[in-house]
């Protein structure tokens, strides 16, 4: 009986510290697009929570038919936020809460990243992209613009050869907001064309995003760059965010103490 009661008060609580995992993450997804799949290996311990944000989109069926709707050469390209229905311009989907930027990784190349908001560090929402070269430092400084672009992923196995065919597809600029870059195959000559009507197969669509591997921790074997060029005193937590959870852990190894010392005696 003694036993029981230990294991019952035990086992919730480290459950809550994340000592017992009770669901596993997926660290590994496919893109299926029109122009080929590919394999993103997700940071889902070192970027927890822009991962739950993304894997909430992707099982909620929100990626479903959405569209890569911005490529710039040699720079990155972009997805996660519109949808062709028909006419132009494409519509955005529905989103969630912004989430908190963990910029822990640089934004090199084949790296999976989340877009923001001009000068709102937290306001990441279901957009992403990825970068085509090493975007970290240089040129556009996503490892420090904006807070630091939270990269949350890398493109795997052959997958870049997709997202670089994606890349080389012929852009339109559209003249709609937020649509001055979008790539729509074999559509350069209507591009100029006000009155034309594009079908869906000018456009790259994302058919799905789907959970590959659920097996927790398959980034060990990446060679993943960290970001060092953000300040790390001032873009750590302060006041409770920082001490909150070494006081939890504290608390959490006496109780664990006192119930090690009750079994014992009992």
């Amino acid at each position: 009986m003694t036993k029981n009661i230990f294991k019952n008060l035990l086992t919730p609580l480290l459950c809550t510290l994340g000592l017992i995992s009770i669901s596993a993450q997926a660290t590994i997804v496919e893109f299926q697009t029109s122009h080929g799949n590919f394999k993103v290996n997700l940071h889902d311990e070192t970027t927890p929570k822009t991962v739950e944000n993304f894997l909430n989109y992707v099982n909620s069926g929100s990626y479903n038919d959405t569209i890569i709707h911005r490529t710039v050469d040699n720079f990155i390209i972009q997805g996660g936020g519109a949808k062709f229905e028909g006419t132009l311009p494409p519509s955005w989907i529905d989103v969630e809460d912004s989430i908190i930027n963990e910029p822990v990784y640089s934004n090199v190349k084949a790296t999976i990243a989340m877009a923001k908001q001009g000068g709102v560090v937290n306001s990441a929402t279901s957009q992403w992209f990825i970068n085509l070269e090493n975007n970290s430092t240089s040129g556009a400084q996503l490892d420090t613009q904006n807070g630091g672009f939270t990269v949350f992923g890398e493109v795997i196995e052959d997958g870049m050869d997709v997202v670089n065919l994606i890349a080389a597809v012929e852009r339109c600029n559209t003249g709609y907001s937020g649509f001055q870059e979008l790539p729509m195959p074999d559509y350069a000559e209507q591009c100029s064309d006000s009155s034309a009507v594009p079908s869906v197969e000018n456009f790259v669509t994302i058919y799905q995003v789907v959970i590959f591997d659920s097996t927790v921790k398959t980034d060990s074997d990446l060679s993943s760059v960290r970001n060092t060029s953000l300040n790390n005193d001032t873009d750590a937590p302060t006041g409770s965010e920082k001490s909150g959870g070494g006081t939890l852990i504290w608390y959490t190894l006496v109780f664990l103490g006192l119930l090690i010392s009750f079994r014992q005696k009992s």
